[in-house]
């Protein structure tokens, strides 16, 4: 008798527990339901940088331990990155290609953790972005999205190609250029 009593308050507990884990995913879910990434253009430029990388998760930005369930990114799974002129292209397993503009992009550094994921000093790769958001109310956020690189060296290109793209849109020359400062007139 003792067993059974043991085995209903088990099932229970595990019960109870499943239940809050789905009421949670739910509920950040219908939070998190007015951000994503950008339309996949018809036509892209080739990759000036490709790889395949472990996707982690996304979160606001500077704030690893608070997830983001944005539409194409919200479950963890193998995936390429496509760096262009353009932007880049997550391709995470699973879910639609996730396609940020490169005036969207804010930068790339490296990261030791992220909820879920704890890895060696500078073992992640931070992708800084302005999520799209379908509430015209609400400022556009900027969001941190994680990644592993599979090969060595690779977090290292993937930082350097996606600071050279978001530093592109930063330092763009004025349309009306007066007389140069460097003239000998």
């Amino acid at each position: 008798m003792d067993k059974w009593i043991g085995a209903v308050v088990a099932v229970a507990i595990l019960g109870v527990v499943a239940w809050l884990m789905i009421r949670s995913w739910r509920r950040r879910t219908t939070r998190d339901a007015v951000l994503s990434a950008y339309p996949l253009p018809q036509e892209l430029p080739a990759p000036a940088f490709e790889t395949e990388v472990l996707y982690v998760a996304t979160t606001p930005a500077h704030q690893p331990l608070e997830r983001l369930a944005v539409t194409g990114l919200a479950f963890r799974g193998a995936a390429r990155i496509e760096v262009s002129s353009a932007g880049l292209v997550l391709r995470v397993a699973g879910e639609a290609p996730t396609w940020v503009p490169a005036d969207r992009l804010v930068g790339a550094g490296e990261a030791t953790y992220v909820i879920d994921r704890g890895v060696e000093p500078e073992g992640l790769v931070a992708l800084t972005w302005i999520a799209r958001t379908s509430d015209a109310e609400q400022p556009a956020p900027h969001v941190d999205s994680y990644l592993r690189a599979r090969y060595p060296g690779d977090s290292a290109r993937i930082i350097a190609a996606v600071q050279d793209i978001a530093a592109a849109h930063v330092a763009s020359r004025p349309e009306t250029q007066q007389e140069s400062e460097a003239s000998d007139d």
